[in-house]
């Protein structure tokens, strides 16, 4: 059936939409398209008509590059698809099959095509953190979630969230209140300028959330040279990180835990004691590396889907299928 068959994956973040052209069968992408131009969002959610005029022309060119047949499958996963898919889950399986003849369609959320990157179709719980945050598990029955509810409201441990604690002992420095550190001061104020501007420099943004992201790695610096408050943050965020992987890990030894994403760059300063807090709150699940990410992951849902061996559990918000 997937003789001369080709599948594309598709992955839709804030920073663009990358797209990988495949065979179903090794799940490895022939080509990749990056477009630094994010999906809109507007009043109906996540705008289709935009996705399409970025995905069509990029899986022409990507088949007429490689010389690919026909595409029996495509896997979308998105950022926000959870609360903002509608117009995707109601545009897309015509549309596609319309411009590509592709019938079989996954339109998952970006968290779940992180845990099919990850660990593939095995029990566990994937932490993806990066400015956000958010954990999913399975049992392969249904999925769990915690956390991915923004900067106001959660991601706790997040890049987001390292950087507004860092920003916030900064000003307490600053006024002089209690656990307030010195170095993230000396650092704020080379950043962004004079510490009692920086509510107008933060507030009005409209990438809040990364810009507070951007001061993460100045307290993980600062907690490698020594910084007793920067470590505490790092350290609180650790076990913020394992408290969501606790609460979405299927019980059982079969399990396995996995990171994703750039905050797990940061090194030892926050893996050391993210190691200590996922062992003792996950004593029966085993670390494993992440085998590959959300956009390998989608390229896999495609090519499970085209070979009828997908397992992960459908949901309508987390992951849809048409076949």
């Amino acid at each position: 059936m997937t003789d001369g068959a080709w599948v594309v994956g598709v992955d839709s973040g804030g920073s663009g939409l990358r797209i990988a052209l495949g065979r179903p069968a090794d799940g490895i992408a022939v080509e990749t398209v990056t477009s630094r131009e994010p999906v809109r969002t507007g009043p109906r959610g996540i705008e289709a008509a935009h996705l399409l005029a970025q995905v069509l022309p990029a899986v022409e060119a990507m088949r007429d590059r490689s010389g690919a047949g026909p595409v029996v499958a495509l896997a979308v996963g998105a950022a926000g698809m959870a609360t903002l898919g509608d117009e995707l889950r109601a545009v897309l399986p015509g549309a596609l099959d319309q411009a590509l003849g592709v019938r079989r369609l996954a339109l998952a959320a970006d968290a779940v095509t992180a845990y099919a990157g990850a660990l593939g179709q095995r029990p566990g719980a994937v932490v993806a953190g990066g400015t956000g945050l958010i954990a999913l598990g399975t049992d392969l029955t249904t999925w769990r979630r915690a956390d991915g509810w923004g900067h106001l409201l959660g991601d706790c441990g997040s890049g987001a969230w390292i950087g507004r604690a860092g920003l916030e002992a900064a000003m307490r420095a600053f006024d002089g209140r209690r656990g307030g550190s010195p170095a993230l001061l000396a650092r704020a104020e080379e950043r962004f300028g004079p510490a009692a501007g920086l509510p107008g420099v933060l507030y009005p943004r409209p990438d809040r959330p990364a810009v507070l992201a951007s001061f993460a790695p100045d307290v993980a610096d600062c907690a490698t040279a020594g910084d007793p408050v920067s470590t505490g943050i790092l350290r609180q965020a650790a076990v913020h990180v394992a408290e969501a992987a606790a609460a979405v890990c299927p019980a059982g030894e079969a399990s396995e835990v996995a990171l994703t994403g750039g905050l797990f760059k940061m090194g030892d300063p926050l893996l050391v004691p993210l190691r200590a807090e996922l062992a003792e709150q996950l004593p029966h699940a085993r670390r494993t590396p992440a085998a590959g990410d959300p956009l390998a992951g989608s390229l896999a849902l495609a090519g499970w889907l085209a070979m009828d061996t997908l397992r992960l559990p459908t949901e309508p918000q987390l992951l849809q299928l048409t076949r």
